[in-house]
């Protein structure tokens, strides 16, 4: 049986590999660790094998997870789809969110972020697939939102980020983060100070370091296949 710390090294070698490949240097992608429905034992334990940036979906489960794991300093990531009667909370507890894709839910962040903590680091999230069940904003409507977003009091935009179409075709791969990364390229061009790409997961991280991302979110090669049932706010993934 694998151990955390095993998969974490072994992802770590896929990062660098791939980077290597690419002609970038290794410590130019940052490893999310994604670990929603996973119980904050085993997150307990990727932090000790060296991972202080973990990812989270799902509301509830992960403000359990936070408040049983508070006294370690992990810096927590919400990456899921987002309700507007949700942004309170991941507003009070997240350094990061890289799931807008509205201006209102923008909205709702800014105004709910504490004045004493420092502004919300923000994605914004792109539908590359076009598929009618993916949470992200058009691509055509990107440099709208990014401008909006940019001028909110409390919030830090700092990129883009995108879950393309689930597919073993590496062109299409290519297609959809290269489609992403065109359009951050663009949006720097424009003036934006951004740095960030968060796109690639497990199956798909190599094209994605391809393709320039900086934040890479694993779950499976971290932690094993995903435990059910998950929590009721998959739901909203296709609601909202």
């Amino acid at each position: 049986m694998a151990t955390i710390a095993s998969t974490l090294q072994n992802v770590n070698k896929r990062i660098a590999a791939a980077a290597i490949n690419s002609g970038r240097q290794p410590d130019e992608i940052i490893l999310l660790a994604a670990s929603k429905t996973n119980p904050a034992e085993q997150v307990k334990q990727a932090w000790l094998a060296g991972q202080t940036i973990f990812g989270e979906n799902y509301l509830q489960e992960a403000l359990e997870k936070i408040l049983t794991l508070s006294d370690l300093p992990i810096e927590w990531h919400f990456i899921g789809p987002i309700q507007s009667n949700k942004t309170k909370r991941i507003a009070e507890n997240f350094a990061w969110v890289h799931s807008v894709d509205r201006k209102k839910i923008a909205d709702r962040l800014s105004r709910d972020r504490p004045k004493t903590l420092p502004p919300l680091q923000i994605c914004i999230q792109v539908n590359v697939s076009g598929e009618g069940t993916k949470s992200g904003v058009s691509p055509k409507l990107v440099t709208d939102l990014a401008a909006y977003v940019e001028k909110l009091p409390q919030l830090k935009l700092r990129g883009l980020m995108a879950v393309p179409e689930l597919t073993t075709a590496t062109a299409l791969q290519r297609s959809q983060f290269h489609m992403l990364r065109s359009l951050y390229d663009q949006l720097k061009q424009d003036g934006f100070d951004l740095d960030t790409l968060s796109m690639g997961m497990s199956e798909d991280m190599e094209p994605a370091i391809a393709e320039g991302a900086t934040i890479v979110r694993v779950g499976t090669a971290i932690f094993g296949p995903r435990r059910y049932p998950i929590p009721e706010e998959l739901a909203a993934h296709v609601t909202r």
